[in-house]
């Protein structure tokens, strides 16, 4: 069933994506202001998109290196893996149904994703993905998906033969959008733990979703948003 896709594909895109960023990274100069302050905004705010955008249209809105200033490179896009995955220890995820997810995008059929390197401090990642749907199965479907995955302190995926444990904790959403999302995510996988943010809004019939080391998180997701949906 395509919930457990999408909510698999958000915890294997994140540990597969993001998993070498550990602990937390200093913004970078010129970030934006803390979640919610809506200063890096226009007066008219972002425009809600009532129809559904194609996926060349969410391409061509997402954020680009010269959005984001020096130290970011564009990392290329991974070959698609296909490992099974299974989730162990969270019958949230598990009641979802449906077959193992073996990729990191969302079942959404409009979509775009971009993953930056920040080589300023500790070579930290952060990873933007676009989504557009109906704004009803958009809403239903990403709110199913953050409720299960908060909703359980710690479970364990498997990818392929490879155990990795999650813990989660659900964070405060920042006051963006129709309606906002935000989780902690830890990954302990061989030994190292891997730290990842994620913060998603849905505004209209888009679903931004802006993952990685939580500081960058912070610091690029009104910026992203704003780019998505350009003030009208």
């Amino acid at each position: 069933m395509r919930m457990r896709t999408i909510a698999i594909g958000l915890t294997v895109f994140a540990s597969l994506a993001i998993s070498g960023c550990s602990g937390s990274t200093p913004a970078p100069a010129g970030a934006a202001s803390p979640l919610g302050k809506h200063s890096g905004q226009s007066k008219s705010g972002p425009a809600k998109a009532s129809t559904p955008l194609s996926s060349a249209v969410l391409a061509e809105r997402l954020l680009a290196e010269a959005d984001l200033g020096q130290d970011y490179t564009r990392k290329p896009e991974s070959a698609a893996r296909h490992d099974d995955v299974t989730v162990i220890g969270c019958p949230e995820l598990e009641q979802l149904g449906g077959d193992a997810a073996t990729g990191g995008s969302l079942d959404f059929p409009n979509k775009a994703k971009v993953t930056f390197v920040y080589s300023g401090s500790t070579g930290s990642e952060v990873a933007e993905e676009l989504y557009s749907d109906a704004a009803p199965k958009l809403a239903d479907g990403t709110k199913q998906i953050f409720d299960a995955m908060t909703g359980c302190p710690v479970y364990q995926v498997v990818i392929g033969s490879r155990p990795v444990k999650i813990t989660t904790q659900k964070l405060a959403a920042p006051a963006l959008g129709d309606q906002a999302w935000s989780q902690l995510l830890t990954f302990t996988a061989g030994g190292q733990d891997s730290i990842v943010k994620q913060t998603a809004v849905r505004t209209g019939a888009v679903l931004l979703i802006v993952s990685g080391s939580p500081a960058l998180v912070d610091s690029h997701v009104e910026k992203a948003l704003d780019k998505a949906l350009p003030a009208s």
